[in-house]
């Protein structure tokens, strides 16, 4: 049996409400029996790489993600609208490759476009402004001059990660849609591409599109624990309870 690609978005470790155990537990399951770890953003709550300073609250999820690595597992993160400021560290000392979204890449035998989500498809002009800018080289020399303890507590304060209001839930269905008619879109101009792949609005879907071609959002590590499972056979969605797949439960 081919082994799969596993793909998960919104973990948001750091955030009061993240599941950083349960993450690494998941983690450990997959030692040798992926192909590939996706995490198709925000991993982090917040991550900036300074050139000496790693953040000492992630020890624990980066040596279980070195560790996945070592057990011959491959490693992308996809940068997030928290996490796009990934590189040296994560590549080099962990064994993740770092991309900007979108991407386009070959999984489990498939062809697929995936991204973030954030600023993907109509509309919201003002964040892609801001997304860019965020982004640029200026921006990270810049960042580099702020304390990580500061930058850190200021991420605290703003960041909206965790128990959501009902205009929050509500504006996550609004972009959920968008991203869903976005990925139509591709499979409509695209018949090439087997797979859109995003994140982002924390609302786990698959949906599909005809013979072998999915649209995917992973969900999130806050609410639901979900994940998806990409084969050249097959593509299904599931949520973490403790075991890997094809695993025996309790007698």
């Amino acid at each position: 049996m081919p082994k799969p690609t596993v793909v998960v978005s919104d973990l948001h470790l750091g955030a009061p409400s993240s599941a950083e155990e349960e993450f690494i537990d998941f983690l450990k399951s997959w030692h040798g029996r992926a192909e590939l770890v996706l995490v198709n953003g925000d991993l982090f709550d917040f991550w900036f790489e300074y050139r000496t300073v790693v953040p000492s609250q992630h020890f624990a999820v980066l040596k279980a993600l070195s560790d996945l690595a070592a057990s011959g597992v491959r490693l992308i993160l996809v940068g997030g609208n928290h996490d796009s400021w990934g590189g040296r560290f994560l590549e080099d000392e962990i064994g993740m490759r770092c991309l900007d979204g979108p991407v386009e890449l070959e999984l489990g035998g498939k062809r697929a476009i995936l991204a973030h989500g954030d600023g993907v498809g109509p509309g919201d002009v003002g964040y892609k402004i801001l997304r860019r800018t965020l982004r640029s080289r200026p921006f990270r020399t810049l960042m580099r001059l702020v304390h990580p303890d500061l930058a850190d507590r200021f991420v605290q304060r703003i960041s909206r990660t965790g128990a959501r209001s009902a205009a929050e839930r509500a504006r996550s269905g609004v972009r959920a849609k968008i991203l869903e008619e976005y990925a139509a879109e591709q499979f409509e101009t695209r018949a090439d591409i087997d797979l859109v792949i995003f994140g982002h609005c924390h609302i786990p879907q698959l949906r599909s599109f005809g013979a072998g071609r999915y649209y995917i959002n992973s969900g999130d590590w806050i609410e639901h624990r979900t994940y998806t499972l990409v084969t050249p056979d097959e593509v299904r969605q599931r949520e973490w309870d403790g075991r890997a797949p094809g695993e025996a439960g309790p007698a």
